[in-house]
């Protein structure tokens, strides 16, 4: 995360994944969140998501939103750099900073712990 704007109800991160991600790679696995809508908005450049049992990319100036409940993952969809928004809960927020800390290794518990889970590793 570069920069990370905090409000009380969500969060806005600003990525970029310089293009070392793929469908067989994500930048996150399949997982879902049980109390949280999570939402993207690509800069520049494109990603690739689940979202349920379909596949969808998402170009510059496009958004998506993968409402709660619903199993997704996502990946840098080209072998170059990718800008995006992340727009999420601050409980998403806390999910992400755990799972980034290094602090513990015990992904699905983790997930739990953010009333999210983690389907695939």
């Amino acid at each position: 995360m570069s920069a990370v704007i905090v409000c009380d109800s969500f969060v806005i991160a600003d990525w970029t994944d310089q293009g070392s991600t793929s469908r067989e790679r994500p930048i996150a696995g399949l997982h879902l969140h049980r109390s949280d809508d999570e939402a993207w908005y690509v800069l520049s450049g494109r990603l690739g998501f689940r979202v349920g049992d379909e596949e969808r990319e998402v170009g510059a100036g496009e958004s998506i939103l993968v409402p709660r409940g619903t199993p997704h993952s996502y990946w840098n969809a080209i072998p170059d750099p990718t800008h995006y928004l992340l727009v999420m809960t601050p409980r998403i927020h806390q999910l992400i900073e755990a799972l980034h800390s290094g602090e513990r290794d015990d992904y699905r518990a983790i997930f739990a712990e953010h009333e999210s889970e983690l389907l695939t590793q």
